[in-house]
This record gives structure tokens, sequence and C-alpha cells, in this order.
């Protein structure tokens, strides 16, 4: 099971980089630009902000890989 979990993320590290790059960058988005009236779907709370960025972090990695 260990192997399993070492070969998934030695395959899979631009992608979990990615996530976690896009994910401080969605944070930063709202604690520095953010949604003033609250009816921003994604930018209004900040774990909205920071899973959207993780996944278009993630996505946008994975376009480079061939």
């Amino acid at each position: 099971m260990q192997e399993k979990i070492k070969t998934i993320f030695i395959n899979n590290w631009g992608v979990i980089a990615g996530a976690i790059i896009g994910a401080i960058a969605g944070y930063l988005y709202w604690q520095q630009i953010g949604c003033a009236s609250g009816t921003c779907a994604i930018t209004s709370s900040p774990t909205n902000s920071t899973l959207y960025g993780a996944l278009m972090g993630g996505l946008f990695v994975t376009i480079f890989k061939k």
C-alpha cells in the first residue's frame, strides 16, 4: 500500500504542486481582491476561493503533460 502511494505521488508531483500553488493564489486573491458584496459564488468565502484555485492550478499543470 505504501509503495502505491509513493508511485502515485511521484507520477503526479506536478499536479500536486500546481494544486498547492493554485490554492495559495486563490486564498491571496480572496484576501486582496475578494468580493465586497458577498454575492460572488467563488470569491465570497476563503474556502471557495482556495478550493477553486487548487482545482484550476491542478488542471493548468495537466495541460502540459503528454
